[in-house]
């Protein structure tokens, strides 16, 4: 138990900032003896506590954006139950070959494409490209998942005229949303292993709390280039993985 809420925790905190939990988290399920799917859909679960910790940790980042986060947040739910329905009737492997260039690209516009206060991209944030591109990152993040968290963050960050910090806490509580679907349709028809869910979900929400913390105080443009760096280590993986059988 205190084995998985450390690795909670460090998840939670790895989400909050850089979007890549499950790359802690679910190899150390599987090192702890859950069979792989009972691991993935013990990790979605837990995940959802992630979202709670950080939409606390993120009060001053979020503060007067209800309105956006639930347009925001309305549209991912659908596109993540969308992404869930596809998995339901097609292969993974479609997402599989597609995603390793999705997510490079994806980094590469983070890296490249430096903000400037007043610049927005997508319509601005009450735009509907902005919307469109939030449902497809979230049908991908339903569907295939890895590394959703930083697609989300690329669109977000090039339609919101905000701090790299102020992009992550929206980016934290909307990606919940797509999370809380799967989580729900795993709670109730999949494999759950809930005596790991409990101490991992502390781990999570503890983790998810601190994370945003360490988002704010990291300098210039640290938190923005971090993530995009991540996504494309990410990225050379998922390629290894799809194309260098």
């Amino acid at each position: 138990m205190l084995g998985l809420a450390g690795v909670g925790l460090v998840a939670g905190i790895v989400s909050t900032v850089v979007s890549l939990a499950t790359v802690v988290s679910y190899p150390a399920l599987l090192a702890f003896g859950l069979p792989p799917l009972t691991a993935n859909v013990t990790n979605t679960v837990a995940l959802l506590f992630t979202g709670v910790g950080a939409a606390a940790g993120s009060r001053q980042e979020l503060t007067g954006q209800g309105r956006l986060l639930a347009r925001l947040g309305l549209v991912t739910a659908l596109g993540g139950a969308t992404g869930a329905a596809l998995l339901l009737v097609t292969p993974s492997r479609t997402f599989e070959a597609v995603a390793p260039a999705l997510i490079a690209s994806a980094s590469l516009l983070l890296l490249l494409h430096r903000p400037r206060a007043g610049r927005v991209y997508l319509g601005g944030e009450n735009g509907v490209a902005l919307r469109a591109g939030v449902f497809c990152v979230a049908v991908y993040t339903g569907y295939f998942g890895a590394a959703g968290g930083i697609l989300m963050f690329a669109v977000l960050a090039a339609a919101l005229d905000r701090p790299a910090a102020g992009v992550n806490a929206v980016k934290n509580v909307v990606g919940a949303f797509a999370n809380a679907v799967a989580a729900v349709w795993f709670a109730m028809m999949g494999p759950v292993d809930w005596a790991a869910v409990g101490p991992l979900a502390v781990g999570f929400l503890v983790g998810g709390r601190i994370g945003p913390a360490v988002a704010r105080r990291m300098p210039g443009q640290t938190l923005r280039v971090g993530a995009a760096l991540c996504g494309l280590a990410v990225a050379v993986k998922l390629g290894f993985d799809a194309y260098g059988r």
